[in-house]
């Protein structure tokens, strides 16, 4: 009777441990990743379990500080190399709390931090990511480059390596990363356009990091860019789907920017100049910027698609195409209303024998090569006004090409409407492919 007892008593002593355990049970830190750019490093914390953290500043000398919740130092933080010029080192600290573990960041200066805790996804488990930022850094602080004499500009591209850093983007069957596929073929395109007369390329990353998709436009804007090309290498379910496609911004994405540009006045001056700036004095006037904003991203959309046909039509010549003409999709990193862009998705990681070949110099080299002469080819024909490319017009003769009106001609030859209708005897704004237009 008594062993009766004593073996109900000791089973449920066993069954409450049990329901107890998990509430006790240590969080573990698997591992630490960092990513470093030019003006913020990314520390992402892999862990076993959703982490319960809290975190604060320190300064004299510059600190951060998380407490980490029923977390055991389960690695060396010593052994964690820092990267970049913000991070000093990772260390352990003495807990708050009991089954705590508490981490510190040695800044090299004061900092601003994002902290945040993402769930699993793909080959990712639980990670506690933190953002360091330098608030008086800024895309505009490395020297621009200087300006030659001469009074013709040259055409800049900004060349967007897609995903990076935190982000793999798609994995091949091999283990490849569209990020590292993307790099190198955004840097031989750069190669390849600084070697075109009347171009220079500039990159959206310069390294192996993290750059969020609404900053890519940003950065190209700083830079002055007259076009952005955004590389990256397609996936899908299934390993059967293969070949290149080219993208650009569809209308229903395009009206959805218009309105969140018109309700971000403070940076309506920098996408219309001086227009924007009298816009700002007249809170009232909101239907004239939205007017304005319309017509730029009208403009932008156009010439994306009259360019997004060269590039497919080039393309075409060195890689197999999945889609045959160009697509339209709400991305992204092609929603500036100032700056024509297109996305080029040179082919899927997710085919093996694709995933191959986009490993490979010499297929990258011809795909490079692709991109640029089609680049080239559009501002040949449609060349902006100040440029290279237009001094190299043989006449002031235009022929009308497919999607051209006169407002577009004359804005391209920094003239009027009103003087293209005069000079062509034109009694309307009709014009048909294949006119031609002689240029006041």
């Amino acid at each position: 009777m008594k062993q009766t007892i004593l073996t109900k008593f000791i089973a449920t002593i066993l069954t409450l441990s049990a329901l107890i355990a998990p509430v006790f049970a240590a969080n573990k830190i698997e591992s630490v990743r960092i990513w470093p750019s030019p003006d913020s490093t990314r520390v992402v914390f892999d862990l076993s379990d959703k982490p319960e953290y809290s975190y604060f500043f320190l300064s004299n000398p510059d600190r951060l500080v998380i407490d980490l919740r029923h977390t055991n130092r389960s690695i060396k933080l010593t052994s964690v190399k820092a990267k970049g010029d913000l991070l000093k080192r990772l260390r352990y600290s003495s807990p708050e709390y009991k089954n705590s573990t508490r981490v510190v960041l040695d800044l090299n200066k004061s900092l601003q931090a994002g902290i945040f805790a993402l769930p699993p996804v793909g080959q990712y488990g639980n990670r506690l990511v933190v953002d360091l930022k330098d608030a008086q850094a800024s895309i505009s602080a490395k020297p621009p480059e200087s300006i030659s004499a001469n009074p013709l500009r040259d055409l800049i591209i900004a060349v967007d390596a897609g995903h990076g850093g935190e982000d793999p983007g798609s994995i091949g069957p091999s283990g490849l990363y569209e990020k590292v596929v993307t790099f190198q073929i955004a840097q031989k395109v750069k190669d390849y356009i600084d070697n075109t007369p009347g171009m220079r390329a500039v990159l959206t990353r310069e390294g192996d990091y993290y750059v969020h998709v609404n900053k890519r436009s940003e950065i190209a804007r700083q830079k002055k860019a007259d076009l952005l090309i955004s590389i990256h290498a397609d996936a899908f379910t299934s390993p059967q789907p293969r070949g290149g496609s080219v993208w650009i911004l569809s209308m229903r994405r395009a009206n959805t920017e218009i309105g969140r540009w018109i309700e971000q006045t403070e940076q309506q001056a920098e996408l219309l100049g001086g227009a924007g700036r009298i816009i700002q004095d007249k809170k009232s006037e909101k239907y004239l910027a939205h007017a304005l904003l319309e017509m730029s991203m009208d403009h932008s959309i156009s010439s994306s698609y009259l360019l997004s046909e060269k590039m497919v039509e080039a393309m075409s010549k060195v890689t197999r195409m999945h889609k045959s003409t160009p697509q339209a999709a709400s991305l992204g990193v092609l929603k500036s209303p100032d700056i024509p862009s297109l996305l080029v998705e040179t082919g899927f990681m997710s085919n093996p024998s694709e995933e191959r070949l986009l490993s490979q110099h010499e297929h990258q080299t011809k795909l490079a090569k692709a991109i640029t002469k089609a680049i080239d080819s559009y501002f040949t024909d449609y060349p902006i006004a100040g440029t290279w490319h237009a001094s190299q017009q043989k006449s002031q003769q235009h022929v009308v090409k497919r999607g051209e009106s006169l407002s577009r001609i004359a804005k391209r030859y920094s003239t009027s409407v009103a003087a293209l209708k005069s000079n062509n005897q034109l009694t309307s704004d009709l014009l048909k492919v294949g006119q031609v237009l002689k240029i006041p």
